[in-house]
């Protein structure tokens, strides 16, 4: 899966991926967690998504780390700030208040980028990605986030044989291999949400579940 893939996505504003609300489970989880305020997170590839809003509000400082520049323009026209626009490495940076948008490769981050970074939040990351990518995925998510970092992951489940991705189906033994030796994983809902999935029903799908990890590195 190029970038041009994406690119396209958001140019034509076929975003079905972006809800249009905060998400539910981290509403409801995140309190859980105990990440500290001011705590810097970690969001991978997050789109326009609410929930950077949300994780502002709720007092921590965000990283969004996004390839469409589209997306990051969006996001801010849309809320009506002015952000600050720099450079950082191979990334263009967009900052306002508490909210950094780097726009840019996921792979080109580096550990010192994430070096602060105490929490990690993938609503939308590893399920946009087809099974080689997210091998690579979840090995560089796992060199550069510091140990003890604490956050949410979440998967859906469902027959990939009756609708190609994305977003993607992660089993729990694929999260359990990828992630398994190197962070600690407990699943915190698993959820049947095929009758709420328009898209979903109307491709076929006989099944569909969203499943929550608290994950924590090692």
């Amino acid at each position: 899966m190029q970038p041009e893939f994406w690119h396209k996505k958001w140019a034509s504003n076929q975003i079905g991926f972006h809800l249009p609300q905060v998400n539910p489970y981290l509403q409801r989880f995140w309190p859980q967690l105990g990440v500290e305020d001011g705590a810097r997170v970690l969001v991978p590839l997050c789109g326009k998504s609410l929930d950077l809003l949300w994780l502002a509000r709720e007092g921590h400082e965000v990283l969004g780390i996004e390839l469409s520049e589209k997306a990051i323009e969006d996001f801010f026209n849309e809320h009506h700030f002015d952000p600050d626009v720099s450079e950082q490495g191979p990334f263009k940076v967009y900052r306002a208040g508490s909210i950094e948008l780097w726009c840019g490769d996921f792979f080109d981050l580096t550990a010192g980028d994430v070096a602060d970074c105490a929490a990690v939040y993938d609503r939308a990351a590893l399920i946009a990605l087809p099974p080689p990518m997210r091998e690579q995925y979840a090995a560089h998510l796992t060199r550069i986030v510091p140990k003890d970092a604490l956050g949410l992951l979440i998967t859906l489940d469902y027959d990939q044989a009756q609708m190609p991705g994305p977003p993607f189906a992660v089993l729990d033994e694929e999260v359990q291999r990828l992630f398994g030796a190197a962070w600690t994983l407990k699943i915190l809902e698993d959820q049947d949400v095929l009758s709420e999935s328009g898209k979903f029903l109307e491709a076929g799908v006989t099944r569909l579940e969203e499943r929550v990890y608290r994950v924590s590195t090692q």
